[in-house]
């Protein structure tokens, strides 16, 4: 099994090329507390926020994860379809929130976007897939396969990614993207979830744990998400964050906390 030894965050602190990380706010879910708690707040709704982030870096601009594809949004067929007839209700997507108006703002397009990661594939992180044909994507191989398996649930929906022209790069463990960016195994949430580490000049360690723990109560009391493939697996990889934050004295950006979101700096503005 691969193994990233953590003090190669360390030793590698100043040796990134990613020159700065920008965090897209994509949406926002609107769901029930358990969804991010097991068995905690079964009567709370949130409004949790949907997130990726751009990397600039010396080989070209990195996307980690891909936002919700605001198609499904667009008719109330659609919303009844991807949404309404399982129980779900409907994300809210503003036109700030488009992931081709904060490119625009950056200075950038789709088009100057030639690698993207996925967490995961669930509908949340990567609905701009199918605007991303020409960029490699690369992904952990037990994900790929469980998504086009008849096994992936009402969250993956395939026609976010079941697509001929997408040029997938099937990863398997622990890997390096570029210097500076490294990605971990951290299976448990779905069956090949992983997660990223940055190294940024000024600021130094980010952690991206996408959908390890939603919010910070997950990592601060351990408690796992609402949905998991393997429950062992999801505290592993719980514990396995906060070790890497607490030996590289790194931070951890949440993907999905309400009010972590708020504290952010948002795009355009960025992390160097």
């Amino acid at each position: 099994m691969a193994v990233l030894c953590l003090s190669a965050y360390t030793r590698k602190q100043k040796m990134t090329s990613v020159r700065r990380l920008y965090v897209l706010l994509c949406g926002f879910e609107i769901l029930p507390k358990t969804i991010s708690t097991r068995g905690l707040g079964s009567h709370l709704i949130l409004s949790e926020p949907v997130c990726a982030y751009l990397l600039d870096t010396d080989q070209g601009w990195t996307l980690l994860d891909a936002g919700m594809n605001p198609d499904y949004l667009a008719t109330p067929e659609n919303r009844e379809k991807y949404f309404g007839q399982h129980g779900m209700t409907c994300p809210v997507i503003r036109k700030p929130h488009l992931m081709e108006t904060q490119l625009e703002q950056i200075g950038i397009t789709f088009e100057d976007i030639s690698h993207v990661i996925i967490s995961h594939l669930h509908f949340d992180h990567c609905g701009y897939l199918g605007r991303l044909k020409h960029a490699k994507i690369s992904i952990q191989q037990c994900e790929h396969a469980f998504a086009f398996s008849d096994e992936a649930g009402v969250a993956y929906f395939r026609s976010d990614y079941d697509m001929p022209e997408l040029d997938w790069d099937l990863r398997s463990g622990d890997w390096e993207a570029v210097p500076g960016l490294s990605l971990i195994s951290t299976r448990g949430h779905t069956q090949g979830h992983q997660s990223a580490i940055v190294q940024l000049p000024n600021h130094g360690t980010v952690i991206l744990p996408f959908d390890v723990g939603d919010l910070a109560e997950n990592f601060e009391h351990e408690i796992l998400p609402g949905e998991s493939c393997d429950d062992e697996a999801s505290l592993a990889a719980i514990r396995r964050i906060k070790s890497i934050r607490d030996s590289t004295d790194g931070e951890i950006f949440l993907f999905h906390d309400p009010v972590a979101i708020q504290a952010m700096r948002l795009a355009p503005a960025f992390y160097d």
